[in-house]
């Protein structure tokens, strides 16, 4: 069995292939049953789409796996707190878990008082340092 550090660091694999895009490196990893179902990251750039955060690609490649649109039994890991559009995905996903690294103060879902579904487990700031550091290198080297 695999640990919540292992699929973090998948995640994290995942926001480098979107830095060497030149997207928004966050990355994501959705397990059901100890099983990787979906790996995405950020392709708002790639598809010129202000939806395709990785989640989005995440939970749309999870539903396809699963044959249905409900991510029950499935734990998401990402690098960085979900956007108020992403929590709201997240919801109607019903997932069960959330693992975020690194929070999101400005945009993130947890200060706008937002919640996912009522059975969802959060836990915030798994390997928050090493989530962190690669966007903020994003943005450092855009300015």
């Amino acid at each position: 069995m695999f640990t919540d550090e292992y699929y973090m660091k998948l995640a994290l694999q995942e926001a480098q292939t979107a830095l060497e895009k030149e997207e928004v490196p966050i990355g994501c990893v959705i397990v059901s049953n100890n099983r990787i179902i979906a790996k995405a990251h950020n392709l708002t750039e790639t598809l010129n789409d202000v939806t395709a955060h990785a989640e989005m690609q995440a939970i749309t490649s999870a539903a396809n796996f699963l044959g249905g649109k409900y991510l029950q039994n499935c734990t998401m890991y990402i690098t960085m707190e979900p956007c108020v559009m992403c929590c709201g995905a997240l919801n109607w996903s019903q997932i069960s878990k959330v693992v975020i690294g690194a929070r999101d103060e400005q945009r993130g879902f947890i200060n706008k008082n937002l919640s996912l579904h009522p059975k969802t487990e959060i836990i915030t700031g798994l390997l928050e340092d090493e989530c962190s550091e690669i966007v903020k290198a994003f943005f450092k080297n855009k300015r």
